[in-house]
């Protein structure tokens, strides 16, 4: 089990602020005091709240500590964040033991052991295994394990990362030999792209493990990502379920690839994106067959342990791309042009490039094996939105293809790219039009006469915006205008305040070929006709002042 929702956030806050870590603790108490209260049975309710007191005591000792040194270590932070899984799985048993379950809490500190590393400990999987196995030997009660920590060596209390609980169930599941791990979330499984991105993203059925990894890696976070190593070394599939929708199939992750002929038509399998990244891009003629640049760039990284997220290098070797967390930028200019000051100073190497504001946008597919034009494809469709690629990488394995984009084109790229694999056969054009006068008003009609005619033909012409010089109302999945009034009177009813501005950016964020129709005799839509045309929207101007002007 995790911790309660938020609750980890809450005592991470706490550590950030610890002199004012009293009220949240209260909070914690009161929520976790209702939980015991509302889901326990009535004699164990006295015994359980002791409990909780006695761990909240603890608690607020160490944020005393905290206060009193002015400042939080690594290693109290992980003792002090346990208590969040320990709290949960205290409620959970007494939950589960109230409708006749026979069960107890489990500290996973007893089970999982580590290295010494805090907020992000590597696990000692052959001792953990031999443990877990000791312990579920002799366990005759329903075990309900604290995901997120463990114990070094030394005792001391580890964690293994942000939602580390999967990693603990993997590790469970693995040592145990069980047929199937379930990870319950509240996302119906693996999406085929960030739904905050891309509205129309589906849950993908099935992925292959490397699949999984390849997109939790790039941005995908339903699942931790060493989760899939102990099950995929003991060939024991995932199956991510949502919690609040149980009654959907979720995904399963297994060894594939699928061999499903529902999949079998798609080149790629899923794509997801890291938001912000900075790349890094160092180069000259003293790199041309020098060799150690690299390993010498990578370990002046690795001094300041700077995760490298994407490489990307020219066969020319004359420059060498890096993108890496972006709060790590600045010490990695200064680390990087230290390790190559003789270098730069001789004019053999540039100082190093640092580009701000980046994202990567990976596409992750088994399908994408030996499939020619795939890549000419992914390209095409971002040339025709004007998105422009600043960096590549793919490996031999043909499974991801990575680029890096400017940060102001993920969204835009995203819906492009999921658009043109998933609904390749999607031919729906979005107007969006400004006027509702006479000429207006008459389109408005021709269309509503057309629309059924369109449609039959495989066309769909969905009106998603219209303005008049004082209202608009913009919806991506259509307006609906009722047949009895005009537009007019119902803008002025329904719509909002007529903003310009906001009708650019709509008609930039709708996903597939959209198209203005001016319909005005203003001159300032007729200004806009440039700038729409850049970001790949289309133009009809019944507006003669633009052109005569």
């Amino acid at each position: 089990v995790s911790a309660l929702g938020g609750v980890t956030d809450r005592l991470l806050d706490a550590c950030a602020d610890p002199g004012n870590g009293d009220a949240i603790v209260a909070e914690l108490a009161e929520r976790h005091a209702r939980l015991i209260e509302s889901l326990a049975q009535q004699d164990e309710r006295v015994e359980l709240s002791r409990r909780l007191d006695s761990a909240l005591a603890e608690v607020r000792d160490l944020l005393h500590g905290m206060a009193l040194l002015g400042e939080c270590t690594p290693r109290t932070r992980d003792r002090f964040l346990s208590y969040g899984e320990r709290l949960s799985a205290l409620v959970v048993a007494a939950a589960l033991r109230a409708v006749g379950l026979d069960a107890e809490e489990c500290d996973a500190r007893e089970l999982v052991r580590t290295d010494e590393t805090h907020g992000h400990a590597l696990v000692d999987q052959a001792t953990t295994a031999r443990l877990i196995r000791e312990r579920f030997a002799a366990a005759e009660r329903l075990q309900v394990v604290t995901g997120f920590i463990g114990r070094s060596a030394s005792g001391e209390t580890t964690t293994l990362g942000r939602s580390g609980s999967d990693y603990t169930a993997a590790l469970l599941g693995a040592a145990l030999d069980a047929e199937l791990v379930e990870i319950w979330t509240d996302v119906d499984g693996v999406m085929s792209c960030d739904p905050r991105h891309v509205p129309d993203a589906f849950s993908l059925p099935r992925l292959s493990y490397e699949e999984l990894m390849e997109l939790s890696h790039f941005g995908a976070e339903v699942v931790f990502p060493p989760a899939v190593h102990p099950a995929r070394t003991r060939g024991i599939a995932l199956l991510i379920r949502n919690t609040l929708h149980p009654e959907f199939p979720g995904t399963r992750v297994d060894a594939g690839p699928p061999d499903d002929e529902e999949r079998a038509p798609r080149p790629i399998t899923g794509i997801a994106s890291i938001h912000h990244v900075a790349l890094l891009r160092l180069e000259g003629e003293g790199m041309l067959g020098v060799p150690g640049t690299a390993r010498r760039l990578f370990d002046a990284l690795a001094r300041r342990s700077i995760n490298v997220i994407l490489i990307s290098q020219a066969s020319s070797e004359h420059s060498l791309c890096l993108a890496i967390d972006p709060d790590d930028a600045e010490t990695a200019r200064a680390e990087v042009e230290e390790e190559f000051a003789l270098e730069i100073g001789a004019g053999m190497i540039e100082p190093l490039v640092v580009e701000d504001d980046q994202c990567v946008v990976a596409v992750v597919g088994e399908g994408m094996r030996e499939r020619p034009g795939l890549a000419a494809r992914l390209f095409r469709v971002l040339g025709q939105r004007g998105i422009n690629v600043r960096a590549i990488a793919q490996g031999s394995s043909e499974r991801n293809l990575s680029l890096v984009l400017a940060r102001r084109d993920e969204t835009r790229a995203l819906r492009a790219v999921h658009e043109s694999f998933f609904r390749p056969d999607d031919r729906t054009l979005k107007v969006v039009q400004l006027g509702v006068g006479g000429v207006g008003s008459a389109l408005l009609g021709q269309l509503a006469a057309r629309l059924g005619e369109l449609l039959a033909s495989g066309v769909e012409l969905r009106l998603c915006g219209l303005a008049s010089s004082r209202h608009m109302a913009l919806e991506a999945g259509g307006l609906d205008l009722p047949h009895d009034e005009s537009p007019r009177t119902w803008l002025e009813q329904q719509g909002e305040p007529y903003c310009l501005e906001r009708i650019v950016s709509f008609l930039e964020e709708l996903d597939g070929p959209r198209v203005l129709v001016d319909c005005t005799a203003t001159p300032d839509a007729g200004e806009l006709y440039r700038q729409l045309l850049e970001r790949r929207v289309s133009v009809v101007a019944a507006n003669k002042v633009a052109f005569a002007g």
